[in-house]
């Protein structure tokens, strides 16, 4: 089971002040590549995994952001680790609709 779970926002800036979602979605991409389990969300995607994998992730969103143009990247960052576990299921499963059949 994954030890953590990391909540990332980035705000590229760009070269020309030109839209940021292209920027955004790359470094989406570069989470979808990793193969680790995510969640995207509007203004945020989450990630499940160890805390090292995911840091790893982090960088590599940086790094790609850059090659694509971008001057500088902010990245709101919210970590949950516990080291017997933690999911997105088990922390958010009482919000979900129940699959029961009346």
């Amino acid at each position: 089971m994954a030890n953590t779970l990391l909540s990332i926002q980035v705000i590229p800036k760009t070269p020309g002040n030109e839209d940021s979602i292209p920027y955004v979605d790359r470094a989406i991409e570069v989470i979808q590549q990793s193969g680790v389990k995510h969640e995207v969300h509007p203004l945020e995607t989450t990630m499940e995994g160890e805390l090292g994998e995911l840091l790893d992730i982090v960088k590599k969103m940086h790094e790609a952001l850059v090659e694509a143009g971008s001057p500088s990247i902010i990245s709101q960052i919210k970590i949950a680790h516990n080291p017997k576990g933690i999911s997105m299921e088990k922390l958010t499963e009482k919000y979900r609709p129940s699959t029961a059949q009346d």
